[in-house]
């Protein structure tokens, strides 16, 4: 695995949602659970006005504007290239998101996040990754759930058993990014 730059905490809403596939109309995309950045949109905006195009610039719009990064995307991993290369990453970094705090629940806090793109890969390599990887953080009693992430399908939340506290408790989310 590569460690991936993961130094932008400012993204553009294109890159943060639309890349990854999210739906226009998904909730993540609020105002209550993204953090928009009123300056770069105003800039955004001026940006628009004088680029001579003849649409109207909306600050609705899903795709403008900047937000606090949600979520480590990987699209920042690498520009497209003719031809494709496998590839492993990974990041530790801080995300944010505009979520009622409670003791699970902060608005911004650390994610680890790993991307693995080969041909022919398929939910049980991702499993198997999973597995690997929380085994050497020394967790090995697993269990994984079906979920739903905007941005992949099929999507699992991974569980733990905690001992101290005698039940399963959630540790990672994950999916497979459609082609």
């Amino acid at each position: 695995f590569t460690e991936m730059r993961t130094d932008n905490f400012v993204e553009s809403s294109f890159w943060n949602f639309d890349a990854l596939f999210q739906p226009q109309q998904h909730p993540a995309r609020d105002q209550h659970d993204t953090f928009f950045l009123l300056e770069q949109c105003m800039r955004l905006r001026i940006i628009w006005k004088g680029s001579g195009k003849p649409e109207q610039f909306e600050e609705d719009q899903s795709s403008s504007g900047a937000v606090w990064g949600s979520h480590l995307p990987p699209i920042r991993v690498s520009p497209p290239q003719e031809k494709f290369t496998p590839v492993k990453y990974f990041s530790i970094d801080r995300v944010f998101r505009n979520e009622s705090l409670d003791a699970t629940h902060l608005a911004e806090f650390h994610q680890v996040e790993g991307v693995v793109a080969d041909r022919g890969l398929t939910l049980g390599h991702l499993m198997g990754t999973l597995r690997q990887f929380f085994t050497k953080l020394g967790i090995s009693q697993l269990r994984f759930k079906p979920a739903y992430n905007p941005y992949t399908e099929p999507s699992m939340e991974v569980f733990s058993y905690h001992e101290g506290l005698k039940k399963w408790v959630e540790v990672g989310n994950s999916g497979v990014f459609r082609p």
